[in-house]
């Protein structure tokens, strides 16, 4: 951690519960400052108490990453106390659990601005000052749906795809700046209060697919991205198999997501239908960790998608059978035709 205890000065949207808070009690550390930022003001206060507990210098500052003016006072105010921005975490998000021609259009909207916006807002933000400076590390926290789709949840998908594109263009802009970085992390599913916050137009409970990962983790390799700049971590690493196999064979992939996500990742029990923490700070502020955990182990899991595969390649090899057949057949028909001869 002696990087860390390097640094000056760290911002932090959606900070207040989940993956932010657990971040940043991470770099909570003596000669670490923190700018602490999200709508719950009460939770941020006893993330930063925390954080104080741990040795770290930290403030609190009421954010809505969806009004452009609220991230500029953010920059402002860290800049106001501190004096500089060391980096940057672009985290605070949101979701909706609904098809995308069913859900609300407003409610697709709204997780856009958090998830998108918010992060396009907050590197206006604090670019200019990096440049300044020359220096600072910018991280937007992505996820695994920022490389392969998934059904249930679009304008998530679409969001987090969208700040995986900033990140990519952001790095080209900087490629002549050697000390500013631009970092992106690909989180699978977090054990976080987010599947209990989040908007619901389904009307049942989303549950994660396995393995999940606990904050802690996916903050410590923020906290290496800290320390050790790079342009993507995936968390866990494995991350990367699974999207190889999407590239590799997007239909079988695809298809077994699909049915895994009807079976296990949407229970039978009923959720209230509701805007969640899209428009109004959750109820959760202060927690890290969730209390919907997964529907199956991640050995059975696994154990369901071999089984699953073997029986999507047999219909697969089926249809390839029958298509072959009937071209076979309707060949020989065509021949028996052409010989016979016109009266």
């Amino acid at each position: 951690m002696s990087a860390v205890r390097k640094l000056r000065t760290v911002v932090i949207t959606g900070a207040s519960s989940g993956l932010g808070r657990a971040t940043a009690l991470e770099l909570a550390t003596p000669g670490t400052s923190l700018v602490l930022a999200a709508r719950d003001v009460a939770a941020l206060e006893d993330t930063a108490m925390r954080a104080r507990e741990a040795g770290a210098d930290a403030i609190v500052v009421e954010t809505d990453v969806t009004d452009s003016s609220d991230v500029v006072r953010l920059a402002a105010s860290a800049v106001d106390e501190y004096g500089a921005i060391d980096v940057w975490i672009n985290n605070a998000g949101v979701t909706l659990y609904a098809m995308l021609e069913e859900g609300s259009l407003q409610q697709h909207e709204a997780v856009i601005r958090t998830n998108l916006f918010g992060s396009i807002y907050g590197a206006r933000a604090v670019l200019p000052i990096f440049r300044r400076q020359h220096h600072g590390i910018l991280i937007n926290v992505g996820s695994v749906l920022s490389e392969v789709g998934q059904a249930f949840v679009p304008s998530y998908v679409i969001s987090k795809f969208g700040v995986h594109g900033l990140s990519e263009a952001l790095r080209v802009e900087v490629a002549d700046e050697p000390d500013i970085h631009v970092c992106t992390v690909f989180p699978y599913a977090i054990d976080t209060p987010h599947f209990e916050e989040a908007a619901n137009e389904l009307g049942v409970e989303p549950r994660a697919l396995p393995p999940m990962q606990s904050p802690e983790d996916v903050a410590r390799a923020i906290v290496r991205l800290v320390e050790h700049p790079r342009r993507t971590r995936f968390v866990p690493r494995s991350l990367r198999l699974g999207v190889a196999l999407h590239a590799l064979a997007p239909r079988t992939t695809e298809r077994l997501l699909l049915d895994a996500l009807r079976r296990w990742h949407l229970s039978d029990q009923p959720a209230r239908v509701g805007a969640g923490n899209i428009h109004e700070h959750g109820q959760s502020g202060g927690k890290r960790s969730g209390e919907r955990p997964p529907l199956i182990s991640t050995w059975g899991l696994l154990a369901w998608l071999l089984r699953d595969f073997v029986r999507i390649q047999a219909e697969s090899a089926a249809r390839f059978t029958h298509g072959v057949w009937r071209e076979l057949t309707e060949r020989r028909e065509l021949r028996k035709l052409a010989r016979v001869e016109p009266t």
